[in-house]
């Protein structure tokens, strides 16, 4: 084998783990939200305290913050299962896209799509889950509805998937083809 088909070869091995983690990152979330639409009341609670701040420090210069209408409550708890769903079925899209770009030697729509999908998770985790639920309704000082470490813990996996989707040769069509290229070059010397 050449040192041009083993470059080749090294460029599609990024195509096959960005695709691979991509579909694991859409398993993850496609369970959290089957989980949290059969299993609807678990997390609803765990929603409906953080926005209420039953169980934070009770700062009076941070109460004023706290929603305590079960409907808003409920509403926000069902833009995030929906959410959820969402990202899941994009996720799937670019997973089949990824898995159709291997066979076929192009990347370029599962990545726009995976980029979506993860970009969604990160708006989910960070700006959701991390910024508006961990600081502005003051998850942190909670011990029982605290989801920090979750979200943290997702929002860094989403974040690493992405970066791995878009590192140079993870799908590029100028590889896909310098590898065609390649294999028709050893295929020419064989001859």
């Amino acid at each position: 084998m050449t040192s041009k088909t083993q470059t080749a070869q090294t460029h599609r091995s990024l195509p096959l783990a960005a695709t691979v983690l991509t579909g694991t990152v859409a398993l993850y979330i496609a369970l959290v939200a089957f989980g949290n639409i059969t299993d609807f009341g678990t997390n609803r609670e765990f929603v409906r305290h953080v926005l209420a701040m039953d169980t934070t420090f009770k700062d009076p210069d941070l109460m004023w913050r706290a929603i305590t209408s079960r409907s808003l409550q409920d509403a926000a708890y069902l833009g995030i299962v929906a959410w959820e769903t969402v990202t899941a079925a994009v996720l799937v899209v670019a997973t089949a896209q990824g898995a159709i770009g291997l066979r076929r030697g192009g990347f370029a729509r599962a990545r726009r799509t995976a980029t979506a999908g993860l970009l969604m998770m990160l708006l989910l985790f960070g700006a959701g889950f991390l910024a508006v639920g961990g600081e502005w309704f003051a998850m942190w000082q909670s011990h029982d509805w605290n989801g920090l470490d979750a979200a943290a813990r997702n929002f860094t996996v989403a974040g690493i998937v992405l970066v791995l989707v878009h590192l140079k040769g993870s799908g590029d069509d100028v590889v896909d083809r310098a590898a065609e290229t390649a294999e028709a070059a050893e295929a020419a010397e064989g001859r």
